[in-house]
């Protein structure tokens, strides 16, 4: 049994307010909120929680974690100009020590950022980022990468495998889905395929739609309808779906997605700096349709900071509004953590509550873009940056203290990281 106490301390409420409290955790839960004073001898744990902020952990609700390994290889171009004459080609070239070697650096970014849970959509050796799940002790929502029209039968029963041997694992903290790339890169029969093999499992879809223009008229040219009634008709949608970008929807397909209960993973700055459009979030969100939020890879974002996208949002839907309200400060930050939790699939996550399961990033508020101390939630949203995560909680684990990384060797992993990079690359 494990208790950590973390004393006085302001936190993010689930009602968007902020109260000041003692926040205990037994094992992986938290026990007790309260303001009531608590006896620190009960503890094996006490961290002092005055002049820091909590708030649950980011979930970073798309991403594909070992693309770090390409971050800024290719920049400045459309999404299928990047994908197909520089990103698939170097792809090709992984190898399993590149794949576990882009996950580590994605695990350090992500909790030195204040991320918690990641759902991770990449090609083969997946099994290489469970294994970086289970050692970091991150939450993982993880799923093979599939591009059905090259070898699509092979890769779905790499994905088969994958959950058969990590569904459930690292006590409880990973996550298997099915994966497949994209309506131009699964036709529909394959799709089927997909269908049947995640339904005998009972496993949930991760997939990519509505990210482009491009992507719509191809699916009407080829198919006589758009992306999201091509999809439903194979089944898909009736297993439990995120669907990441979701840019260009019709007030039909917003109807498929809430209808079949569509979780939507929004990624404002892989999407703006690709040029793909802005996601009609707001339209989303007054629909009751779930939308959390994602860094996509850091090879179209260039990061995996999720404060950062958090921010995004918040000011992105502003301006294409024209409304200021469109997502206040508060809400951008639910996109991030609650909302984000349960766009993955994740039960009891993401919020700092009772019986919730312990996930948490400290931050500190002494800095100076902390100052003047009015409003925590704003201040976060709008002003600090993820340096100021100071402590993260990951299961009741501390995973950082005092910036201080407690479950991985920062120096050994960016060592080896550099040299699968340059190997791959050939670049410095």
């Amino acid at each position: 049994m494990s208790k950590i106490l973390i004393s006085n301390v302001k936190y993010f409420k689930p009602s968007g307010e902020v109260e000041t409290a003692n926040i205990s955790i037994q094992n992986d839960k938290f026990e007790k909120i309260s303001a009531e004073p608590v006896d620190k001898k009960n503890f094996d744990t006490v961290i002092d929680g005055c002049g820091k902020f909590a708030v649950p952990g980011f979930v970073n609700a798309h991403t594909h974690a070992s693309m770090t390994l390409l971050r800024s290889y290719s920049d400045d171009k459309s999404l299928m100009d990047w994908l197909q004459k520089d990103i698939w080609p170097i792809e090709e070239k992984m190898r399993r020590k590149d794949i576990r070697a882009g996950a580590e650096l994605a695990a350090i970014e992500m909790i030195k950022s204040g991320t918690t849970a990641f759902a991770d959509m990449y090609g083969p050796s997946m099994e290489e980022v469970a294994q970086v799940v289970e050692t970091s002790g991150l939450r993982g929502v993880l799923c093979r990468g599939i591009i059905g029209f090259a070898n699509g039968d092979e890769k779905l029963a790499t994905n088969v495998e994958l959950y058969k041997n990590w569904h459930g694992k690292a006590d409880g903290r990973i996550t298997v889905m099915f994966g497949p790339h994209a309506i131009y890169t699964c036709p529909p029969e394959f799709l089927k395929k997909v269908y049947a093999e995640a339904e005998k499992l009972g496993a949930e879809i991760h997939i990519h739609m509505n990210e482009t223009q491009t992507e719509i008229s191809d699916c009407i040219k080829n198919y006589g309808k758009r992306p999201f009634e091509v999809v439903a008709e194979t089944g898909l949608f009736d297993l439990g779906t995120l669907a990441a970008h979701c840019v260009w929807l019709s007030d039909s397909e917003i109807e498929i997605i809430k209808s079949k209960k569509i979780r939507v993973a929004h990624n404002p700055g892989s999407n703006m700096k690709l040029a793909s459009g802005i996601a009609p979030v707001p339209k989303l969100l007054q629909e009751n349709i779930c939308v959390g939020l994602g860094t996509d890879g850091a090879s179209s974002n260039n990061n995996l900071d999720m404060l950062e996208e958090i921010k995004l949002a918040a000011l992105l839907h502003k301006v294409d509004t024209l409304n200021p309200l469109a997502i206040p400060a508060a809400e951008a930050l639910k996109l991030g953590t609650e909302y984000g939790a349960k766009a993955v699939g994740l039960k009891n996550t993401g919020k700092i509550e009772v019986g919730y399961k312990a996930d948490l990033t400290l931050f500190d508020m002494q800095g100076v873009e902390w100052q003047p101390n009015y409003n925590p939630v704003s201040l976060l949203v709008y002003s600090a940056n993820s340096a100021s995560a100071e402590t993260v909680i990951v299961d009741g684990k501390i995973l950082m203290q005092n910036r201080e990384l407690k479950t991985l060797d920062e120096e050994k992993i960016l060592a080896d990281f550099k040299a699968c990079a340059n190997q791959l690359t050939g670049k410095e």
